[in-house]
């Protein structure tokens, strides 16, 4: 996993545990709405999520874990109603995993230090990288840059 200081920089790759709670344990440190998106996979409705239109200048972490995952350089609006970007911060700190549900097969993204549900992956995405990472905004904490 990359570390990222409050400015954006990455501070270099660090080897760090997995983390891992129980049902019980994320269900008393999340929102509920939160839970059932990172912990099980759930979607919230499009144009809902806090801040999902958010266009400040800052970082977008793992609401479970704090783990940096996006930099608001990179969101877009792609007209979803979910926060929209070209490119996670770092590859390290997301996983990319088949998703057969919902009768298509999807990417599905999530967080490499706790496993939270994030969004999915689409390849219609702007230049640079043609990606759109679609994300649950209940997913993501926004930190203004520092």
């Amino acid at each position: 996993m990359t570390e990222f200081s409050a400015a954006g920089q990455a501070l270099g790759v660090k080897p760090i545990p997995k983390l891992v709670r129980s049902d019980e344990d994320w269900r008393r440190l999340l929102p509920p709405l939160a839970f059932e998106v990172t912990r099980h996979a759930g979607t919230e409705r499009a144009f809902t999520g806090p801040g999902w239109d958010n266009h400040a200048d800052g970082l977008y972490r793992c609401v479970c874990c704090g783990t940096a995952l996006f930099d608001s350089r990179t969101k877009y609006d792609s007209g979803t109603g979910w926060p929209s970007f070209y490119r996670p911060i770092a590859a390290s700190n997301v996983r990319e995993t088949r998703d057969g549900s919902l009768f298509a097969v999807r990417t599905a993204v999530s967080c490499v230090l706790c496993d939270a549900h994030l969004g999915h992956v689409f390849g219609d995405g702007p230049r640079p990288t043609g990606l759109r990472y679609c994300m649950n905004a209940v997913a993501l904490k926004f930190v203004p840059r520092a």
